[in-house]
């Protein structure tokens, strides 16, 4: 006696298939990527301040995710330890700040209208998927 497939089992061969097929899932921008890839993040230096020197570029972040390496620099998560910081670049010992960006662009910690640099790598994801503002792609500070 064969075994007809339930509702439930059909249902789930019918997504699955239509999900591999990319027309029901949509990426979004605050969507945490593949370690290999990286993730485009608002990296502030805070060096005993309230605010610093800040910038937008993409990020590697290790298996564990507690450990982040941008421009050949390696950053250890505070894990909640730190005063007005949450990662401590290892070589250095200086304090940053290091977060995902937002759509309206209010990334510092404390506010502020401290200039911020955006790397030539992301500058055109960074304006047309996070931010929204395709006609900005040409801009190379926030």
């Amino acid at each position: 006696m064969s075994k007809l497939p339930s509702r439930r089992g059909a249902s789930l061969d019918y997504k699955a298939g239509r999900s591999s097929q990319g027309s029901d899932i949509s990426s979004t921008p605050t969507q945490k990527t593949t370690a290999s890839a990286g993730r485009i993040m608002y990296i502030e230096q805070k060096s005993g301040h309230l605010t610093g020197a800040a910038r937008i570029g993409r990020v590697r972040f290790s298996k564990t995710g507690r450990t982040l390496y941008y421009q050949g620099r390696k950053f250890q998560s505070l894990k909640g330890a730190g005063f007005k910081s949450n990662y401590l670049d290892v070589d250095s010992g200086e304090d940053y700040w290091i977060s995902g960006p937002k759509r309206k662009g209010d990334d510092a910690l404390y506010g502020g209208s401290t200039p911020i640099e955006i790397d030539e790598d992301v500058r055109e994801e960074y304006w047309r998927n996070i931010r929204r503002q395709p006609d900005r792609i040409h801009e190379c500070v926030a």
